[in-house]
Formats: structure tokens, sequence, C-alpha cells
């Protein structure tokens, strides 16, 4: 696994856009614009906002279903939003409008081939110049699988996670499959690779057989950061052995220091929360009242949820850090709303307590991280990986 990044008094933010928001009702709220939310310039604003208020990253959600109130498949409901772009083809649509912020797009591995997502997020992090990341999702639904058709339900989440972890090893194999100067370009000789300095992976499991090599150029970031959600502790093995980021519900100390004290090898982890801020405490639990009287019950996540303004909240990270996180995935309640509460409310605040930037520091999403950039495993006078059989041949002409 990567080491550890340098130790920082600053904390790190990121903020998961999903639709209008992550309260259901979000999409009714004023300036919600919830009839651009399948147009690029509705994204690239979101992205902008997060940016201005110099967040490390964005998470994009998707899924391989509509989205449901019921975990086994669609729920049948039309008062909700429905329907979602593709995560990594959004990220990559915004990718030249920003400048700094990390993009990281959402994919389930469950059904996804490894070498195509070797190869979208390749292409992001070229199109973005070193500001891709990855996060794995799994799925049970069996929605999904009859979407596919090439698996039985039920599926087992423990088999799931296991193949993710594979998923993810494939990924990162094919993206190290090209050494960085593989790319001659040479004119006047007429070589424009270097065919000894591309490498076969030939990573064989349960899930995958995999030859390689990638048919994308080593990323500029060499491997971008790869991240996941752990919302319970059996979960922890997967985080340990495949993600640079991981995040985890910060409902109290003693849990984030129980996850903390799990994962001392995973380099950053990040406490999850889900957000309705004003600048006053009743009124943003009035605005979270009125949010779930016209959903017609009350909101629950998998995360904890937080109301109050954005001083308090501040207060929480801080602690949060304290006990052992070194940043935060916020889920804004509603994006019009608490997206700029967070970039124009929190980010000051937190400015003022000398625990955030106040400029970019670095060009790349793993910079950003304080994660080096990794050297590649194929490279002459690398040890061959250690697990399956991979290989590092080089593939002939």
């Amino acid at each position: 696994m990567p080491v550890h990044p340098s130790p920082s008094p600053a904390l790190h933010l990121a903020v998961a856009l999903d639709g209008a928001g992550w309260h259901p009702a979000a999409w009714r709220e004023p300036g919600a614009d919830a009839d651009r939310l399948f147009t690029a310039g509705y994204w690239a604003a979101l992205v902008a906002e997060a940016e201005a208020g110099l967040l490390d990253f964005v998470t994009f959600e998707d899924s391989l279903s509509l989205q449901s109130t019921d975990p086994a498949g669609p729920d049948g409901r039309t008062d909700l939003v429905r329907g979602r772009l593709d995560a990594v083809l959004v990220a990559a649509r915004v990718a030249p409008l920003s400048r700094h912020i990390g993009l990281v797009p959402s994919v389930v591995a469950t059904h996804t081939e490894p070498f195509h997502v070797s190869k979208a997020l390749a292409t992001l992090d070229y199109v973005s110049r070193g500001r891709a990341g990855l996060r794995i999702q799994i799925s049970e639904r069996p929605d999904e699988v009859r979407h596919f058709g090439r698996r039985t339900a039920p599926l087992d989440p423990a088999e799931l996670y296991g193949e993710a972890a594979d998923h993810v090893e494939v990924v990162r194999r094919l993206w190290d499959s090209w050494e960085d100067d593989a790319e001659i370009r040479d004119v006047a000789t007429g070589r424009f690779i270097d065919r000894t300095k591309l490498h076969y992976i030939d990573f064989e499991g349960p899930r995958f057989s995999v030859k390689g090599p990638s048919i994308t150029p080593r990323p500029p970031q060499g491997l971008p950061p790869v991240s996941a959600l752990a919302s319970d502790a059996t979960v922890y093995p997967f985080l340990a052995r495949s993600a640079d980021i991981g995040y985890v519900p910060a409902h109290d100390a003693g849990e984030i220091r129980t996850a903390v004290a799990a994962l001392p090898g995973t380099p950053h982890l990040f406490g999850e929360l889900t957000v309705f801020l004003d600048e006053q405490p009743a009124a943003a639990e009035r605005r979270l009242q009125r949010l779930d009287a016209a959903h017609g019950a009350a909101y629950t996540s998998d995360a904890p949820v937080f109301a109050g303004t954005p001083a308090h909240l501040a207060d929480l990270l801080l602690e949060g850090r304290e006990a052992g996180l070194t940043g935060f995935r916020l889920r804004p309640g509603v994006l019009a709303h608490d997206l700029p509460a967070i970039t124009r409310g929190l980010v000051p605040e937190l400015q003022r307590r000398g625990v955030f930037r106040r400029a970019y520091e670095a060009s790349s999403l793993r910079g950003l991280l304080g994660l080096p950039r990794p050297a590649n495993r194929y490279a002459a006078g690398r040890p061959a990986p250690a697990a399956s059989t991979a290989a590092t041949a080089s593939p002939a002409a």
C-alpha cells in the first residue's frame, strides 16, 4: 500500500455530488435547477463552486439501476429524482473547465470490466492533467444483476468485496503496464514507442483473467488514487488492501478511533457526513424539517446527519481530526444551498482556524493529498507483483 502522507495540520475536504442533493426533496427547493440535472453546465457549475472553495476533490455518484428507496429494486416512485448521467463521462466533460480540483467518479466494480475502467480513468487523468481519482463500489441489487444477465442473485457481499479488490489490482497493474518513458515519438527513427517498456500483467483470479498491456499510456499520476466507502467494519479488509482513501461514518470519536486503529496502512481516512447548513442552528433544523415534510418522511442516511452552522460543523470536523481522520467527505443535503455554505461559510471558518489551505499547493490530486507519485512496478530493477501469476515479459510487436 502507499505510504502515509506527510504529517500536516491541514484538513482535507471533499464533497459528494449527487442529483440535486442528498435529501430526497432537494430537487423541489428554490434554485435547485432540477430542469438542468442532465446538462453539462449543471455539473460544471457545481465543480466550479467546489474549486472556488479550494476543496481537494469532488466525487460523482453513480449506479447501474434507477435510484430507489428499496434496496432490493425499483420502488416505482415518481416524486423523486430518477435517472442519472454516467459519472466517468461527466468528470471527463467538466475536467477541461476546471484547473485544480480532483475529479473522482464512482464505478460499480461488480458489473464493470477492469480493463474498461483502467482505460477510462487513465483518459480522465490525461484530460484533467493529473486530477483523476476512482471511487469503487459493489452492488448486490437483484435488478442490476438482471440488467447484465451474467450472474444469479443473491450475491454475497464478502465475495463481491474480494472481487472488487482483484478489480482494483488489475486496474493498477494495467496503469503500470506502460512504463513512463515507453513513448519515444522519434520522427527521425520512426519509433513511436519502445515495445520493451510495455508489459503483460498476466493476472489470473477467480473472476478475472487479464493479459494486458493497456492500450492507454501510464496516467500522469502513475496510479490515480482509489477510494471506497466503508459503511461498517466488514468493509475494512477491502479498504486495507485496496484504498488510498477510505470514507467512514463519523458518528463519534470512539468509532473513528476504532476505524483508524483497524486501518493503519490506509493513507487517508475521511469522515462521512450529510450536512444541512445555515447561519443559525434553528434555521438549519427548520429547513431539514421542511424538506422532511415535503418528502413525507424523516431523512435517514448511512452516514451521520449534521444540521447547524458552519462554525459548529468546523468544531465537529476538528474533533474528527483529533481522533485520527485526515479529512471529510461532505454530502450536501441540498446542493444549491449547502454546497455554497461549505465553500463560503465552512471553508473561511477553517481558514481562520489555520487548518485549511488558502491556495492550491499542488497540480495533481496525489499532490493535494500528500501522496508521492509511485514508481512503476514493471520498470527495470523493480520486483514483479506478488499476487497471482503476474509477469513482466514485454509483448511482441
